[in-house]
């Protein structure tokens, strides 16, 4: 990739530079309603959809209450199919074990399957110093590493690219690093996936080495589970000599039963099927049969810190998913780019910050990224209350302002508090509103405020006060101020 999510801007500028591009909403507009219709079919057939939504919540709450119980079941279980596990505090740690685990191997490549934990700790930014190529097998994936840009969408990480921009990049680009796309390549979607398999096939043949993510991860087998649509992940995961496992520890469930359950919401939320076309699951190494050297590297970075929260522990129900991402208003019009993370949208908005803290210009301003208008949660299969949590850190990033110098929004907050404090001053202020009523009346509205205020006024006009208030009228009309 060209470059990393730190050090972007924070969510209201990366927005307002995402909105000028009308290319870019046009293909997240088609995208997210097109994906959007189709979970909505498939969801509108399960009778017992909401059933099953409170038992996914049920089954990742029971996991996070005793996550520690369920860490040491899952490592006993993956050591005694013997993979070896490895335990990784932060990013740091785990890019330093994945990094030494791949150079004892001797190999200089990898591929990868989808992943967004290793996308989360900028697994491939470490591998490159170490001079270590990976490649991405997922096709959305490998839109994103050719075009050198960075992945805007949990399920569709090149959602913002059309078909024409993917034929441009892969002419571009393919050449580059492997084998080439034909010459005559259109932007129909068979020739655009044929030309990603021709390219894809040597790397999967050649490479010693495999990364992986997981969705989830059975504490009492030791089974690592994947879905995808494409087989890529299939070939990662059989293919190699060594397979290197990156797991959030959040990924858990006690048993194949809960799976179940979890494969059930999974493919419904997230591609709008039934099940996914390709489900791989792997209990560590098979004598004879797919890689003999496997690792687990079980992964914090944070989610320690997210689960003490007591509220904000439910966003680690997450099942990255991307119902979420495809309801919301602002993702639509703005796109992930906007978020600073490779986790984006409304669970992007609360989960950067309870795992990274709020102390960066990005993710004080993520939990303002948002209209709380609800979808996101009627959307979640795991029932995550997302405005809720967007309230809740919106309180924290005030709470941590406080006894500095107070912006002119805190200032303008005290005012009113202090007005709204005293009958006698609210009944004054309303007596001034309508002299500023009467002598607008001429006019539709206040148009553009000034100074601090014209932010407001930016998409919008400011009406004029009313001519006269509730309280005047209840006099003129009872002739008392009684309850006014």
């Amino acid at each position: 990739m060209s470059g990393t999510f730190v050090g972007m801007p924070a969510f209201p500028d990366a927005a307002r530079e995402a909105l000028a591009d009308s290319q870019q909403r046009r293909n997240l507009h088609h995208a997210t309603h097109t994906i959007r219709d189709k979970r909505a079919r498939v969801v509108g057939e399960v009778g017992n959809w909401e059933e099953l939504r409170v038992a996914g919540a049920e089954i990742k709450d029971r996991v996070l209450t005793h996550l520690d119980t369920y860490l040491e079941q899952l490592e006993e279980s993956l050591t005694r199919a013997g993979a070896t596990v490895h335990w990784a505090r932060d990013a740091e740690e785990a890019n330093r074990i994945v990094v030494e685990l791949v150079r004892a191997t001797g190999a200089d490549e990898v591929v990868k399957v989808k992943s967004m934990a290793t996308q989360e700790i900028e697994l491939n930014d470490a591998l490159e110093a170490a001079g270590i190529d990976a490649w991405e097998t997922d096709l959305a994936e490998l839109i994103v590493q050719l075009g050198h840009d960075l992945p805007s969408h949990i399920l569709v990480p090149a959602i913002h690219r059309n078909r024409a921009e993917i034929r441009e990049i892969f002419l571009r680009e393919m050449g580059q690093v492997g084998t080439p796309a034909p010459d005559g390549l259109t932007s129909e979607p068979r020739e655009l996936a044929e030309a990603a398999r021709r390219h894809l096939r040597e790397k999967f043949l050649r490479s010693r080495v495999a990364i992986s993510g997981a969705n989830f991860a059975v504490a009492d087998s030791g089974t690592l589970v994947v879905v995808e649509s494409e087989g890529n992940g299939r070939m990662c995961l059989t293919l190699p000599e060594t397979l290197i496992s990156v797991v959030g520890i959040e990924k858990v469930v006690p048993t194949l039963a809960d799976l179940e359950v979890m494969l059930q919401l999974l493919p419904r939320s997230s591609t709008g099927e039934r099940m996914n076309p390709y489900t791989s699951m792997w209990t560590g190494v098979t004598p004879g049969d797919g890689p003999q050297d496997v690792h687990v590297v079980l992964l914090d970075n944070g989610r320690t810190e997210a689960l003490a929260d007591e509220l904000g522990r439910q966003a680690l129900r997450c099942i990255r998913c991307s119902a979420c991402l495809n309801v919301c208003p602002v993702y639509e019009r703005v796109g992930g780019h906007s978020y600073g993370s490779v986790y984006p949208g409304p669970i992007g908005a609360v989960l950067n910050p309870l795992i990274r803290g709020t102390s960066t210009p990005v993710d004080k301003s993520l939990p303002y990224a948002s209209s709380l208008c609800g979808a996101c949660f009627d959307a979640c299969p795991v029932r995550i209350q997302i405005p809720d949590l967007l309230v809740r850190l919106r309180t924290r990033v005030v709470d941590e302002k406080r006894g500095g110098i107070p912006s002119g929004e805190e200032i303008a907050m005290k005012g009113t508090a202090w007005m709204f404090a005293e009958a006698k001053r609210w009944e004054r202020a309303q007596k001034g509103s309508e002299l500023a009523g009467r002598a607008l009346r001429r006019r539709d509205g206040l148009g553009r405020l000034p100074g601090p205020l014209s932010a407001w006024t930016d998409a919008r006009d400011a009406p004029a006060p009313p001519e006269e208030t509730f309280r005047s009228w209840w006099r003129r009309e009872r002739g008392t101020d009684e309850r006014a």
